[in-house]
């Protein structure tokens, strides 16, 4: 075995370990939040609240640099906007938390409602069954959360953001496992 070989070889099973160990960390991590979606929803609210801070500040920034009065007065308004809503999602999470399950619940309204619409579009193509399906299970999900709210907020970001982790873990690990099988 050459020493290139041997240096991929090695490479690989520390790349496959380390990522396993983080695949690992990621299934523990979802269920985590799937078991306690409460904590895993407030967590996701300060995250976006904090991002959205961060932007704002980033736009007032760049209000600095703007060529016009009207660029800059756009970017100051976007930045003061995104500024108070962060802050308000880190201040308030839970009310927060309300209102991207209401947010949630009507993408997935509108994403439903599109995804039918596309699929009687399509319907003479071969699979728009499944697009019919996918539009019909989103509406479902987008009516049950709608319905449900504002007790809905207590578990539905956590809980599909659980799931996201959750699966995302398995699917890495399962990559890293067929990985190693190839690279031994």
């Amino acid at each position: 075995m050459t020493e290139s070989e041997m240096s991929y070889r090695a490479a690989g099973h520390v790349t496959s370990g380390t990522s396993i160990a983080l695949s690992i960390l990621m299934i523990a991590t979802g269920i985590v939040a799937i078991c306690v979606p409460i904590l895993a929803g407030v967590a996701v609210t300060a995250l976006v609240g904090w991002v959205l801070v961060f932007s704002g500040l980033l736009h007032l920034t760049f209000a600095w640099s703007a060529s016009r009065a009207g660029a800059a007065l756009w970017e100051i308004l976007l930045g003061v906007v995104y500024g108070a809503i962060g802050f308000y999602l880190v201040a308030h999470p839970l009310a927060g938390l309300a209102s991207l399950t209401i947010a949630l619940a009507i993408y997935l309204l509108l994403e439903g409602v599109l995804e039918l619409a596309l699929s009687f579009e399509l319907r003479r193509l071969p699979g728009a069954g499944w697009l019919r399906l996918d539009g019909i299970v989103t509406l479902v999900l987008a009516l049950l959360i709608g319905s449900t709210w504002p007790s809905s907020a207590i578990w539905v970001v956590g809980t599909l953001v659980g799931i996201s982790i959750l699966f995302s873990g398995v699917t890495r690990l399962m990559l890293m496992m067929a990985m190693r099988r190839v690279v031994a």
